[in-house]
């Protein structure tokens, strides 16, 4: 039982991470308005999520970490203001942390 689990989480581990991996870069988005938003925080930075999709809005330079609920580090990227969104292949739970700011998103 072990060694098919063993088996099962590396198989698991790796589709996971190929998905990952052939995902592209944080993109510019030019809309008129910035995705709904269900709060701004004092660093006026917003994170959402939609149609598979994460947006990250915000008025200055930040970094951006993608995790995933494992803690696993996916991306990292430093963004200028305004609006960005990063397409995730694999549905689930992932944590965003912009600058100080830290949410959880569902794809």
């Amino acid at each position: 039982m072990s060694r098919m689990r063993t088996i099962l989480l590396a198989l698991f581990a790796a589709a996971f991470l190929q998905a990952v991996a052939a995902s592209p870069s944080w993109e510019e988005v030019k809309t008129p308005q910035p995705p709904q938003v269900e709060r701004a925080d004092a660093e006026e930075v917003v994170i959402t999520s939609r149609n598979g999709y994460i947006y990250v809005n915000t008025t200055r330079p930040v970094e951006i970490k993608v995790f995933s609920i494992l803690g696993q580090l996916i991306r990292q990227e430093k963004i200028s203001a305004g609006t960005f969104r990063f397409r995730l292949e694999s549905k689930g739970i992932y944590i965003v942390k912009a600058g100080t700011v830290t949410r959880r998103v569902t794809i």
